[in-house]
């Protein structure tokens, strides 16, 4: 009998499962791959059984139940060396008999061998995590590191030689960390130069100049893993926004070109056909002058004729052309007026306010698509602030507009300042703002706006009033018409529940901050 393909054992072990009704999992697959195969039969990583040999082991110290808590991890990682550095950790921490205090120090002595193992592997891991934070280019110093971690997980290594590769390690550790440090200021100066020279490209668009103000702010060091994923989305829309800017730019001045060069052809044209018709007239003067006769009068009548019917028609041409020309451009600028109406439209769609910088309601909406994610895969709290800034409309009629925008701008620095990086602000509208907090119960939410609130009242901006007007908002004259303003805002703060939507949650938000604001202003309630 020829002995069975794979292909074959396969097929038969999947018809016995079926046969059997036995669930397809790993387990069964293999029992039956064996039996058909007759393979004898190897018993997989034994977890249950080892989950119960970890249950039934007493913690009687705190060393005993660390590494209790190690035989765990390295059961659910199927990981047979944990496993038994857990073990020979767990005997190290063994209470000797007639030692009742479950939470006695260990003796230094009985616990160091017993510890030894553990801590060279912790201090292995620990190189093998920071390894990507060095890249690959300098090979020396990766083969140092590979001879490192070969020597902290060989037991016949000695100490003396661990210790010797580890201050080897360290001092070219120096080095490379000190190369990263300066690669990534380098990053940072290369950064700000391109954004420099974006903004600079299109100095007249008030909108890009906005988006690079913002953008300039963003990419401020430090930058984590979130702050850099808002300057790659900014930078994205500022690109965007001053390339379309350019090609309607070049587009306009070709077409103003094409138009200028036919105005200059057609003028010429007509100024030869003038020349040539002023020549022809004077050349008719003199013939009727020298004409004696009906006869001589009769063929320079029929020249100046047939030279004005020719000019009449080359004027009426050209005020052809001319209309078609006016016709162009007017469809030209019917054409560009469409172009700015999409853009304006696109440009609403950005993610960032092109006043403060903080994200707009598409980027609040992006926010928190991906915070309901976050949290809810790690069951996780997420608040929500509304606020609003007091007295803003009395702020503009006293002060015009420009004041409340620098108020607005004033504002967001502030929160900036002293938000965490991983919370969000979006500017949701006039002059309310979100702010989204992530892995933050309501009752630190409610710390957190009542501490913004503290540091905007310590903070002021500078304003001119206007004649005859004022203000409620907090104010101090420092002289040359000029004036402190301290703005203060009415803040709601609600805790997402379980399956609501972020709709819910601003609205019960927003609700809270109209009770701030009718129990008298610069409060923040929670929902």
């Amino acid at each position: 009998m020829s002995e069975k393909t794979p292909f074959e054992i396969a097929r038969e072990t999947l018809k016995q499962i079926t046969l059997r009704k036995l669930p397809p999992t790993p387990v069964n697959y293999q029992a039956i791959y064996h039996a058909v195969a007759g393979l004898p039969q190897v018993e997989l990583f034994p977890e249950e059984h080892l989950r119960r040999i970890a249950q039934a082991l007493p913690a009687r110290n705190p060393g005993q139940e660390k590494q209790l808590g190690l035989l765990d991890y390295a059961i659910s990682q199927r990981n047979w060396l944990g496993v038994q550095n857990a073990l020979l950790g767990y005997s190290g921490f063994a209470v000797p008999s007639g030692v009742p205090h479950p939470a006695a120090p260990e003796p230094v002595a009985a616990d160091v061998p017993s510890m030894v193992p553990e801590l060279l592997e912790q201090i292995a891991r620990l190189i093998e995590f920071a390894q990507p934070a060095f890249g690959g280019e300098d090979t020396r110093f990766h083969e140092r590191m590979q001879q490192t971690l070969q020597a902290l997980r060989d037991p016949a290594t000695s100490v003396i030689r661990v210790r010797s590769l580890l201050a080897d390690f360290n001092h070219r550790l120096s080095f490379a960390a000190e190369e990263q440090a300066e690669i990534r200021l380098a990053l940072f100066k290369l950064l700000q130069l391109i954004i420099k020279n974006i903004g600079e490209l299109s100095p007249d668009d008030a909108w890009l100049q906005g988006q690079i103000k913002a953008l300039q702010a963003a990419a401020q060091p430090p930058l984590t893993l979130r702050r850099l994923d808002e300057v790659e989305h900014q930078l994205k829309d500022v690109i965007f926004k001053q390339t379309e800017a350019k090609g309607r730019a070049i587009e306009a001045q070709e077409s103003l070109r094409q138009m200028l060069a036919a105005f200059i052809t057609r003028l010429s044209q007509v100024t030869a056909s003038s020349s040539d018709y002023q020549e022809k007239m004077e050349d008719s003067l003199r013939d009727l002058e020298q004409a004696k006769n009906l006869e001589d009068i009769g063929p320079v009548l029929r020249g100046l004729i047939r030279a004005t019917r020719d000019m009449r028609l080359e004027t009426v041409n050209v005020g052809e052309e001319l209309q078609s020309m006016r016709a162009q451009v007017q469809a030209k600028e019917a054409e560009l007026r469409k172009l700015q109406a999409e853009l304006e439209r696109l440009s609403a769609q950005v993610r960032h306010d092109g006043l403060t910088g903080a994200l707009n309601r598409q980027g609040l909406d992006e926010a928190f698509v991906r915070e309901l994610s976050t949290v809810r895969r790690k069951d996780a709290p997420l608040c929500v602030a509304l606020l609003d800034i007091d007295n803003f409309k009395r702020l503009n009629d006293a002060r015009g507009h420009e004041t409340g925008d620098v108020a607005l701008q004033h504002l967001v620095a502030v929160a900036k300042e002293n938000l965490r990086p991983q919370d969000t602000l979006a500017r949701y509208g006039g002059e309310e703002f979100v702010i989204l907090l992530p892995e933050t119960g309501l009752e630190s939410a409610m710390e957190v706006m009542i501490r913004l609130q503290r540091e905007l009242s310590k903070r002021f901006f500078l304003a001119r009033p206007k004649q005859g007007v004022k203000t409620e908002n907090a104010v101090e004259a420092v002289g040359g018409d000029q004036e402190k303003i301290f703005i203060t805002f009415s803040a709601g703060v609600a805790q997402l529940t379980v399956d609501e939507t972020a709709e819910q949650a601003l609205h019960r938000a927003d609700q809270a901050m109209y009770l701030a604001k009718r129990a008298g202003k610069n409060r923040v309630v929670a929902a």
